[in-house]
C-alpha cells in the first residue's frame, strides 16, 4: 500500500494550491478518504474528508469555503484544493485511508510573506 502527497510548497497569504495524493496497492475506490494536517507543536486534526463515491464530504469549520475535496477513481488519486490560504493553514498535511489505517508521508504546505 502506498499514499504519495504531493503539491505542497510555499505560498503567500491568499495565493492557493492543490495537493494531490496518489494511491496504490489496494481498492481506492471502495475507500473513503481523508486530508488530515498537522503543524508544529499541534495535534494531527482532521481538515476533509470524502466518501468512496465522492459525495457526501465533510470539511473542518477553519477550511469550510475555502479548501475542495475531490477524487479521480479512475486515477486512484484524491486532491484537496486550497485557496485563501493563511498563515495558519502552514502544516504537514496528510491523505489517508481511515478504515485500514493507511497513511501518506506528508506534503509541507507553509504559508508566509
Amino acid at each position: 500500500v502506498q499514499l504519495v502527497e504531493s503539491g505542497g510548497g510555499l505560498v503567500q497569504p491568499g495565493g492557493s494550491l492543490r495537493l494531490s495524493c496518489a494511491a496504490s496497492g489496494f481498492t481506492f475506490g471502495t475507500y473513503a478518504m481523508n486530508w488530515h494536517r498537522q503543524a508544529p507543536g499541534k495535534q494531527r486534526e482532521l481538515v476533509s474528508a470524502i466518501t468512496s463515491t465522492g459525495r457526501p464530504t465533510y470539511y473542518a469549520d477553519s477550511v469550510k469555503g475555502r479548501f475542495t475535496i475531490s477524487r479521480d477513481n479512475a486515477k486512484n488519486t484524491v486532491y484537496l484544493q486550497m485557496n485563501s490560504l493563511q498563515p495558519e493553514d502552514t502544516a504537514v498535511y496528510y491523505c489517508g485511508a481511515p478504515r485500514d489505517s493507511y497513511w501518506g508521508q506528508g506534503t509541507q504546505v507553509t504559508v508566509s510573506s
